[in-house]
């Protein structure tokens, strides 16, 4: 983000006025003193606070939305500021309430010394000379009868407002009213003319949807002064903001610095200063290294520090600020040594191409194929869990496993891999991988000599095979995320703790694949047992407690263990005990699943929840997921999208994504697939009435301009999506055919984010009620036929039911046939085609074995050997995979694999169910270029389709032709799961006929 390139700081202003938050670029800093002193005369309208935005040449500029200007003579506002060594500044002005002037995108430039700014021209002097300065400043009072009225924002927890009025006997404003200058703190004022009148209604928001009109009752408010706070009016107040002293105080200096190396990556933290206003912000000096002094300005109380010199020290201080350039010492310094630089991310090529015309495979990585026993690793619960009496290590599967049995997924019929998270995870039960602790590392549990991710993405891209990567950007493990934070948490080596505890030694770091052997002699054989399988954590903890800890109560003790062991205050993480700094991690637990906290509190105690809305920590997310895009991936699966608010996808990560992929690999980029998990377990088109909340909702861009800052705008979004409610939200046909026609798709206003088909997902206890389910949300979604549909998953079945899918073997083919020939993109969580642990508890944690359960180790199924010649077909196989690959199931997804890949209607047609008798019946199309592809579909039974084109069509299932001479055309189909795909044979694009051979369900 922060690029110091002449380029970059050319555009900045004209960004940032156009509502874009812009990376702060380093700033050397000179020790000489060189101001400017800027006079703004700004429009009449902007009656309120006015900022300074500025930039010394060739250095940063200040945060958005700058710094404010104080009153100078009547008209005018000023502020000095220290250039530096620079010889001027680029300054841009704003009003506290989103509107700009930024000399129509050119920025101001502006000498040092006097320079006034007015109109658009640029001068020099003090346009104030021999005038006495301005009060603060207030709107012209207008004629007539005037109300000044005051309004408490603070009390509704608002920062701005506007006043809705009508004078007695005249006109209400229009809605939402006119904006109000902001006060003092918490306070905003608006004077009123009247006119005649003497009296007036009204009421207040604040510009995002929220209202306070007293009840319904709106607000009588007279001539004078009146106040109005919590709902009363005091007519006849005193104006409750006197006019401000100079600030003069310094805020307090810093404390508790840190500094942690992670490679050529430095995170710095510290603990939030106070002052008797407000702190501004923060100035971080960086000394060492051939990079010399560098300064660095943030608002938020931690950095992250990027592209150093491998193996240098570097030592940092910090010194916070105020609004009227008060300025604190320096924080006592911390230092750190950096490491290795990092290898180049590996390069690899994605495939491209459409992912409508794949289907996927999903797999948990740790427990599909075990192809390198030497990396299994049971962990600290290997015994409590029962999975030692199994030999069955929860890290057991891995990429040299998948590498083994690809021809098994192609000889599926499956062109695309979704695979659980890669990165380095570091909990007590992690297999799953969404625990990530270090995002820029492959967990080393899951890679082998010979069989790296790289070497499983570039085999899988060899065989035809697309690797859609399952990312998190919602959470880290509890102990924190390495190169961002990690706390410190409260640790000590006595006779009831030292098994928990690891002997610290400097310089050793966890490291999953060497685990505690448990015998350890300083260890009794209890203690030893319980040790056994855990990584080293001597990094994490101390007795002491740490500079800066701001964790209440360290190490007192609080309560027993089931155990019997004495339990102490911050000996485990939580959002509530401020072991996790508020601007890297949120601060709360979800309370309302529908509700704004659900997008910016934890999910669970061992999931930390990272500020999203920071912008250190989107850096962080962005630069570690772009290592994979590299790595040559073609898609990311997001794990907890909706625990993330919308308008952060749409400013931040999804273009970050998007940007990244089609400059690292041109065309191929563009196809790079993004499909969010949003999770909604409700029947309902939209998830309790809560839009911001339901799968739809994060196909979609933003309607309007947000607050600059990510928080704020999170607020307002909510907010003013929530009173738009379902009604309000942007329907399209995308995915429905006019009559027969397709259409060009308008994407224009699509988010880049598809998502699963949580709705369809609910209901698959019954093909039909999925079908129906699915079809009635179809048009709010940006385009449905991009949807992931599956049956079941690794974390329920449908109905949010904890147990995988147990409707039977005519039920699963009726829900496959379903899903390969309906809108959207079939999914099949792995072992589903033999019905692998059916009725088995998907999850149950470490209490009972995974064996037990619907993450079961499968490779005992596809042991073996199998070569696929093609997609959906298998050449040879031999020993268990052969007696699996004979299984019903499989020989109909295989069939159903040929058939929508011979049939691009199938893949990326919209569709439609005008003039079609049948259950689950529907036309579908697709047209692009010289591919013009058009079927007819039932399921389950037969259907009778009118007003459809003349012409010869054949049934892909039974090769059975029909010529259509009036519109009219019958399709008989029997049995459950049974299918009939009549394709229209049309000039250059001929019916491919019969594919595949009969099977039990495709006859």
């Amino acid at each position: 983000m922060g690029s110091s390139t002449g380029r970059r700081r050319r555009m900045i202003g004209a960004a940032t006025a156009a509502g874009l938050v812009v990376g702060l670029a380093p700033l050397s800093i000179a020790a000489a003193a060189n101001t400017v002193t800027v006079y703004y005369q700004p429009p009449a309208a902007w009656t309120g606070t006015v900022n300074l935005h500025f930039a010394p040449d060739g250095g940063a500029w200040t945060a958005v939305p700058g710094v404010p200007m104080e009153p100078a003579c009547t008209g005018w506002r000023k502020r000095t500021v220290d250039a530096g060594s620079a010889a001027g500044l680029q300054a841009v002005f704003n009003n506290n309430a989103g509107t700009w002037d930024n000399n129509n995108g050119r920025n101001y430039h502006l000498g040092t010394g006097a320079v006034t700014v007015s109109g658009g021209v640029v001068g020099t002097g003090d346009p104030c000379a021999g005038t006495p300065p301005s009060p603060t400043p207030s709107p012209t009072p207008p004629t007539g009868r005037t109300a000044d009225v005051w309004y408490h924002v603070a009390t509704r927890g608002w920062t701005a407002a506007n006043i809705h009025y009508q004078p007695a006997g005249g006109a209400w404003t229009a809605v939402p009213g006119v904006p109000m200058e902001a006060g003092c703190t918490g306070w905003a004022r608006r004077v009123v003319d009247l006119g005649a009148a003497t009296t007036m209604k009204a009421a207040f928001n604040n510009g995002a949807g929220n209202w306070d009109n007293n009840n319904g009752a709106d607000y009588a408010i007279g001539v004078g002064v009146t106040t109005v706070k919590g709902g009363v009016v005091t007519p006849g107040a005193s104006a409750p903001c006197a006019p401000e002293t100079p600030d003069t105080t310094a805020p307090s200096t810093p404390t508790g610095l840190g500094a942690t190396a992670n490679g050529v990556r430095v995170a710095v933290s510290w603990a939030a200063s106070t002052d008797d206003r407000a702190v501004t912000g923060y100035r971080l000096t960086r000394t060492g290294g051939p990079e010399g002094t560098v300064t660095m300005t943030t608002a938020t109380t931690s950095h992250l520090d990027g592209a150093l010199t491998a193996n240098t020290r570097y030592e940092y201080t910090v010194r916070a600020y105020d609004a009227a350039g008060n300025t604190s010492p320096a924080s006592t310094p911390a230092a750190t040594t950096t490491g290795a630089a990092p290898p180049p991310a590996t390069a690899g090529s994605p495939l491209g191409g459409d992912p409508r015309e794949d289907s996927v495979y999903f797999v948990m990585t740790a427990r599909f194929a075990d192809g390198d026993n030497a990396n299994n690793r049971g962990g600290s619960q290997h015994v409590r869990s029962g999975n030692a009496a199994n030999n069955d290590p929860m890290f057991r599967g891995d990429f040299k496993g998948l590498i083994d049995k690809l021809d098994y997924i192609k000889g599926l019929g499956f062109s695309a891999l979704w695979i659980t998270p890669v990165v380095l995870n570091r909990s007590d039960y992690d297999f799953h991988g969404y625990h990530g602790w270090d995002f820029y590392r492959v967990d080393p549990r899951l890679e082998s000599p010979g069989a790296s991710y790289q070497d499983l993405i570039n085999t899988a891209h060899g065989k035809g095979i697309k690797i859609f990567q399952d990312v998190v950007y919602n959470h880290s493990s509890r102990w924190g995320a390495k190169g961002l934070f990690t706390p410190t948490v409260y640790g000590v080596r006595d006779e009831q703790w030292k098994w928990m505890y690891s002997k610290q030694e400097p310089g050793r770091g966890y490291d999953p694949m060497v685990e505690h052997a448990g015998t350890d002699p300083e260890l009794t054989p209890a203690q030893n047992a319980l040790a056994k399988g855990r990584a080293y954590n001597g990094d994490v903890w101390s007795t002491a407690a740490p500079a800066g800890n701001q964790c209440p109560r360290w190490g007192t003790p609080n309560g027993t263990s089931p155990e019997g062991f004495k339990l102490y205050e911050c000996q485990w993480p939580a959002p509530t005990n401020k072991l996790f700094p508020a601007d890297l991690y949120h601060q709360c637990w979800i309370g309302n699943w529908e509700g704004e906290d659900a997008r910016s509190c934890w999910l669970h105690e061992d999931l930390a929840d990272f500020n999203t809305e920071n912008s250190t920590v989107q850096q962080y997310l962005i630069d570690a997921y772009n290592r994979y895009i590299d790595m040559g991936v073609d898609g990311f699966r997001i794990d907890t999208a909706v625990h993330i608010p919308r308008v952060t996808w749409n400013r931040r990560f999804l273009p970050a994504i998007q940007q990244h992929a089609l400059a690292k690999h041109g065309e191929k980029g563009k196809d790079f697939y993004v499909f969010g998990e949003v999770a909604a377990f409700v029947n309902d088109k939209w998830n309790r009435g809560s839009v911001n909340h339901s799968a739809q909702f994060f196909t979609w861009k933003e309607r309007k301009e947000y607050s600059p800052d990510d928080v704020r705008a999170a607020i307002e979004q909510f907010d003013y999506e929530q009173l738009a409610g379902p009604g309000g939200q942007p329907t399209t046909d995308n995915a429905f055919l006019r009559g027969n026609t397709y259409h060009a798709p308008d994407h224009s206003k699509f988010s880049g984010m598809n998502v699963i088909d949580m709705r369809m997902h609910m209901n698959f206890g019954d093909a039909n009620n999925a079908y129906g389910n699915g079809k009635d949300s179809d048009d709010s979604y940006n385009d449905a036929t991009y949807n992931v549909v599956y049956v079941d998953s690794h974390d329920y079945g449908p109905n949010k039911s904890n147990t995988r899918y147990t409707g039977g073997t005519d039920a699963w083919a009726e829900n496959m046939s379903l899903m390969w020939t309906f809108r959207g993109i079939p999914t099949l969580y792995y072992g589903s085609e033999i019905e692998f642990q059916k009725g088995a508890k998907i999850d149950c944690g470490p209490t009972c074995p995974l064996a037990t359960t619907g993450r079961a180790y499968y490779g005992d199924h596809v042991q073996g050997t199998v070569t696929a010649s093609d997609f959906g077909k298998v050449s040879s196989a031999t020993g268990p995979v052969a007696t699996t690959l004979s299984q019903p199931l499989v020989k109909h997804v295989q069939r159903l694999n040929l058939i929508r890949r011979a049939v691009p209607a199938l893949q990326k047609g919209q569709y439609s169910t005008e003039g079609i008798s049948g259950s689950m019946a529907y036309k579908r199309r697709f047209t692009s270029g010289a591919v013009d592809s058009f079927a007819l579909v039932t399921v389950s039974g037969s259907a009778t389709f009118t007003g459809v084109p003349n012409g010869r069509y054949v049934d892909a299932v039974t090769g059975d032709v029909q010529t259509v001479t009036n519109g009219t055309l019958t399709a008989t189909a029997t049995g459950k799961g049974n299918l009939r795909v009549y394709v229209l044979d049309l000039p250059g694009n001929p019916a491919p006929g019969k594919i595949g051979e009969t099977s039990s369900y495709l006859r």
